[in-house]
């Protein structure tokens, strides 16, 4: 089946071109189907177009083909089902996070999409799926001219109140100042003091914690509920939202639930696979993807709307943010991603770690020029590298991250490898620091901690303003 998935991208110009006959033949037949009645011709029409297109593109029937702007390239292919990928997870040799033995469905549709006639994918956001079209006949929604599902990011300006940030993380980016923050880790626990006991290495060093969302697709106590914990104590938390684990009803009760019990912040994210965790056999959602998320959350923050359109009585006060991972192939394709992720609402994005300094600026040229750096707070992620072994588990296990040999080979040859980490952590903290358009770091140290206060204190990262968290 990749064998004719990727023959059909590679052949994209030319299935481009027999989509538009049949289009113009599907317009001729529009009296005659009207005739027959369309009800009657689904069953049969639909069978036709599963077995063409399932043979030359894995079709799924999803009732809303998105072939023509997706390089040839069906993103239901993709085991996240996303509709604005790539995901961060891509691996280095262009494999897919999940199946890694399958190509990106993403690179596939980039490359197919550059042999079009538009040349690239289409910068506008790409909607979530309607589920109630799955198995139904793309080809009859045209025969019928049914509304074909448009960009659902609402093209309304925003109608909260800006004078007013949602945060303190968002009154600090506002107002220029370079910020530091990092992240918690939950619990495996029912216990708040076991969220607390964890934060005393935080104290004093960051503006803001992020709460995890079953990271890894492990499970522990909620980033709802561990984020109002810290909220309670005085912390600034980040909460962290993904869409592996729940549907679009279940993501919006979320989303007002935290803004109703005062948290501000809220990371956007698609979600790691199920495979990556301890329970591969729990069911993956990915009902929405991450640009479709932010832009759940806008339109509730915004125009006061569900996405069914049912309104609201109070809309949400909320400052939206994303990751990005500019170390991920396709290289090309990470500013495009990130451009959708600002259309749906994102104000901040925090990225992954970044081990590779020219990498980045190569990367935020590419931002720069299309003005994202005016548009959203970019957080570059850091974080030391406490042993050889380690960083290669790394760069080995967790898609996405990125680390030089030469990084590896230095820690590696250290009388002190902790010590030298840490050195390389603060080294790059500098340069990345100097970059136009960097807002901030996000600085990650799971299982180490311990180091954020001497990675902070040696970058110089809050010298000249008060401490970033007050108890």
């Amino acid at each position: 089946m990749y064998v004719l998935r990727r023959w059909a991208v590679r052949h994209a110009r030319l299935l481009e071109s027999l989509y538009g006959v049949l289009d113009r033949a599907l317009d001729a037949l529009r009296p005659l189907a009207r005739l027959i009645g369309y009800s009657r011709l689904e069953g049969p029409v639909a069978a036709i177009e599963r077995a063409t297109k399932g043979a030359l593109f894995d079709c799924r029937m999803c009732g809303a083909c998105a072939l023509s702007f997706t390089g040839m390239a069906c993103p239901m292919n993709c085991p996240k089902s996303l509709r604005n990928g790539p995901c961060g997870g891509v691996r280095s040799d262009g494999g897919c996070e999940v199946e890694p033995g399958m190509p990106c469905v993403w690179i596939e549709a980039h490359k197919g999409a550059a042999r079009m006639r538009a040349g690239a994918l289409p910068t506008e956001p790409n909607p979530p799926l309607e589920h109630q079209y799955q198995g139904r006949s793309s080809w009859l929604r045209v025969l019928r001219q049914e509304p074909w599902p448009a960009s659902l990011v609402t093209q309304a300006p925003p109608r909260c109140d800006e004078s007013v940030a949602a945060s303190r993380l968002e009154s600090l980016l506002r107002a220029g100042t370079f910020v530091v923050t990092s992240e918690c880790s939950p619990p495996d626990s029912a216990d708040p003091d076991d969220v607390l006991t964890r934060t005393h290495h935080y104290e004093g060093w960051v503006d803001a914690l992020n709460v995890t969302d079953a990271p890894g697709a492990h499970c522990h106590m909620s980033s709802l509920g561990v984020s109002l914990i810290l909220a309670r104590h005085g912390w600034e938390p980040v909460m962290q939202m993904t869409c592996r684990d729940r549907n679009r009803i279940a993501i919006q009760g979320d989303i007002l639930a935290a803004a109703a019990l005062g948290i501000g912040n809220l990371l956007c994210l698609t979600g790691d696979g199920i495979g990556n965790g301890d329970d591969p056999g729990a069911k993956p959602v990915f009902d929405l993807d991450a640009v479709s998320l932010l832009d759940t959350a806008r339109r509730l923050r915004d125009d006061g709307l569900y996405r069914s359109g049912r309104k609201l009585t109070s809309r949400p006060r909320l400052f939206l943010g994303a990751v990005d991972n500019p170390f991920a192939p396709p290289f090309d394709l990470r500013p495009l991603r990130l451009g959708r992720k600002v259309a749906a609402g994102a104000r901040f994005v925090q990225t992954q770690y970044c081990f590779d300094v020219p990498m980045l600026e190569r990367y935020m040229h590419a931002v720069r020029a299309q003005g994202l750096h005016q548009r959203c707070h970019i957080l570059v992620g850091v974080g030391p590298l406490t042993s050889a072994r380690s960083a290669r588990w790394m760069r080995s296990h967790v898609p996405g991250v990125h680390i030089p040999d030469e990084l590896i080979t230095r820690v590696e040859r250290a009388s002190d490898p902790r010590a030298e980490g840490v050195r390389i952590c603060v080294e790059q903290i500098g340069r990345i620091r100097a970059i136009e358009g960097v807002a901030g770091i996000h600085l990650m140290a799971p299982k180490n901690e311990h180091l954020i206060a001497e990675i902070v204190s040696e970058s110089g990262l809050l010298s000249g303003r008060a401490q970033a968290v007050q108890h």
